[in-house]
Formats: structure tokens, C-alpha cells, sequence
């Protein structure tokens, strides 16, 4: 199954231990999901987590680790097609990658704009929790 994570799943990943973001990080390590991501999201994540007040919530190794594995273990795409479904520039690029990588699902715990959409190209916008019912079955 190829997946694609939003940038809060895996920020949820290294914060929370055992919740539904975390279960979906441990499960592509474990090569039960094909994890696709893009050049600007590893960009977005690596901004995301030099932020000072996330700090006192991650391990720096962790948080390392979780981009080292992305940039040598997910598919990782550099040209995406011009997606410009929001406002806010940082989401376009989650969706561009779903679509170029004809992706299964997208995953997002972003309420208001992202699962708001249900669907992008045929490609379902689902929470992590769902996510997890649509691997595990």
C-alpha cells in the first residue's frame, strides 16, 4: 500500500508513543506501507522540527532518525505536478505527491483543510486511525 503522511502525522509520530501516527511510522518500518514523500516535505519537516518550542516534546536523535529514514527508505519525489487546491502553500505539495505517486491514501490529522476534502483525484484523505483499519483490515 503506498501511502502518504502529512507532515503532522509524523511530527505526531515522534511526539505520542503508540498512538495511530506512531503505529503508521512503525508500520513502514516495518515494510508494511510504502511511504511517498517530496523534496518540499522533507524541507517542511525539517523546518517543522528546528522549531524551538517542539524541542522540550522530541528526542533530537529521534527526530534525526525520522528524516535520515525518510530521505533513504521512503520513495522520495523531486518533480510534482502544480497543485493548487489551498491557500496555504504547504498543503499542495502533500496532495501533488499523492497524485503523482498514485497513492492509496493520504494521511492527515488536519481537520479543517485536509479531511475536509474526502478525496483528491480518487485518492481518499483519511485520518491515522483510519488509515490503520485500511492496513490492518
Amino acid at each position: 500500500m503506498r501511502v502518504v503522511l502529512d507532515t503532522n502525522i509524523l511530527i505526531g509520530a515522534l511526539v505520542t508513543k503508540g498512538t495511530p501516527p506512531d503505529r503508521l511510522y512503525q508500520a513502514w518500518l516495518r515494510n508494511e506501507i510504502e511511504l511517498v514523500t517530496s523534496t518540499a516535505q522533507l524541507a517542511e519537516l525539517a523546518n517543522v522540527l528546528a522549531r524551538p518550542r517542539l524541542h522540550k516534546f522530541l528526542d533530537a536523535d529521534e527526530a534525526e532518525a525520522i528524516v535520515e529514514n525518510m530521505h533513504t527508505r521512503a520513495l522520495v519525489l523531486a518533480e510534482l505536478p502544480l497543485v493548487k487546491l489551498f491557500r496555504d502553500p504547504k498543503d499542495n505539495p502533500i496532495l501533488a505527491t499523492a497524485i503523482a505517486a498514485k497513492a492509496d491514501f493520504i494521511v492527515s490529522g488536519d481537520k479543517r483543510h485536509m479531511l475536509s476534502l474526502g478525496e483528491v483525484d480518487g485518492i481518499p484523505v483519511v485520518t491515522a486511525r483510519e488509515a490503520l483499519e485500511r492496513i490492518i483490515g
